[in-house]
């Protein structure tokens, strides 16, 4: 018999007993509908992870401070004196008042200060939608104005324009003189979209914020990176004595380890995936030996008038394997409307299918079913006849 043939005749067989078949291919069903949403949802973050780091900018440089002492302090004067470098494009030091109190009229919600300079808006790519942003002017003036992020804007306001109005943060009014675009949520820092920018020197007058912990330094460009956060790096070492006081992260550093992070994770769960491929393959296996038990006498018949061995073994393991590629390609289609689905049930997890990754899933479970498919398949084709006739 020919190929054609034989998948005919496994078709009628295992459609014979749909329900039976339908159990005996779940587990590969399963198997392959997971590989196929977990490496969608897993390259979605991926792609998401980019867009974040593009959205930031590839030459972005965070130092952040932590510890005790001394190392604690940095001097905005000097910090600012390295944009004089030609490997450093602009500083932003920063200060942050998490939960603070923005009040205006009787709407009250806690959002993230920052205090920071003129420089901050263009090193986090971020975009004024009305208004303006903070001026030297206002850093030297010490002014009591605000810039609202999209998010703390449309809370407070909803769609009118807040430019001139005044807020109260945290027991002090701020004239509210711009309003930034939507971001999305950014590597390495507060999200600008929930917080509250003010003058870096008015912040720290007025809540008593004297410790910059954090500076957000831009590279000339993207070929200076190296060159400038080893500048940084040796600045900070020479300023506190020590290199244990601070860590210095890039943009590419934060995307590779959450890329590395989000893969791992993603391998480990397509890894518990596959053994419902191999479980299913062992469903197959079982329910194969059950059916050369119920029809050994079919087995029988066939030898006696003329089927060798090879027949035998060719439409057994030919049942094994339509059943788990049946099965590989229902878990197919399921994984795909999974994987499409998934971003309506949770938006901020978008997902990219991968027809390479489905395409092996498939292959897979059909090898699952010839793997698990040759004991039964070589154990039919080695009855007697005699046997197989007897056999009631």
């Amino acid at each position: 018999m020919n190929g054609i043939e034989l998948i005919g005749m496994a078709l009628r067989t295992i459609t014979s007993k749909p329900l039976r078949t339908l159990l005996t291919m779940l587990g590969v069903i399963i198997g392959v509908a997971s590989v196929v949403t977990l490496v969608a949802i897993g390259q979605g973050t991926s792609e998401q992870i980019e867009k974040q780091y593009e959205n930031m900018g590839t030459n972005l440089i965070v130092a952040n401070l932590f510890g005790n002492g001394r190392a604690t302090q940095l001097d905005y004067d000097e910090l600012m004196e390295l944009e004089l470098l030609p490997e450093i494009g602009a500083m932003a030091p920063t200060v942050t008042k998490s939960n603070s109190n923005v009040k205006y009229d009787r709407t009250t919600e806690a959002f993230t200060m920052i205090g920071t300079n003129d420089r901050y808006i263009d090193i986090v790519k971020a975009e004024i939608d009305s208004g303006r942003f903070i001026v030297p002017a206002d850093n030297e003036y010490r002014n009591p104005v605000a810039v609202l992020g999209s998010g703390t804007a449309e809370t407070l306001f909803g769609q009118e324009d807040p430019v001139g109005k005044e807020v109260n943060i945290d027991g002090i009014v701020f004239t509210i003189i711009g309003k930034l675009k939507e971001k999305g949520s950014s590597l390495g820092g507060a999200s600008v979209d929930d917080s509250v920018v003010v003058p870096l020197e008015t912040a720290r007058r007025a809540y008593k914020l004297g410790t910059i912990r954090t500076t957000y330094i831009e590279a000339q460009d993207t070929t200076t990176i190296s060159q400038a956060e080893s500048t940084i790096t040796q600045y900070l070492t020479a300023k506190f004595k020590s290199s244990n006081g601070f860590r210095i992260t890039n943009q590419e550093e934060l995307i590779s380890s959450r890329q590395e992070a989000s893969a791992t994770l993603t391998n480990q769960l397509i890894s518990v995936a596959c053994i419902s491929l191999l479980v299913g393959g062992i469903g197959i296996m079982n329910i194969m030996l059950v059916t050369v038990s119920e029809r050994t006498r079919e087995i029988g018949i066939r030898k006696s008038i003329g089927a060798k061995r090879r027949h035998i073994l060719s439409q057994f393991l030919m049942e094994a394997t339509v059943i788990s590629g049946l099965g590989g390609l229902l878990g197919l289609l399921l994984g795909i409307g999974a994987a499409l689905s998934w971003p309506f049930l949770n938006p901020e997890q978008p997902t990219k299918l991968s027809l390479e990754f489905g395409l092996y899933a498939f292959a897979f479970s059909v090898i699952v079913g010839i793997v698990f498919g040759i004991y039964p398949a070589n154990k039919a084709s080695r009855l007697k006849p005699i046997d197989a006739l007897r056999f009631d």
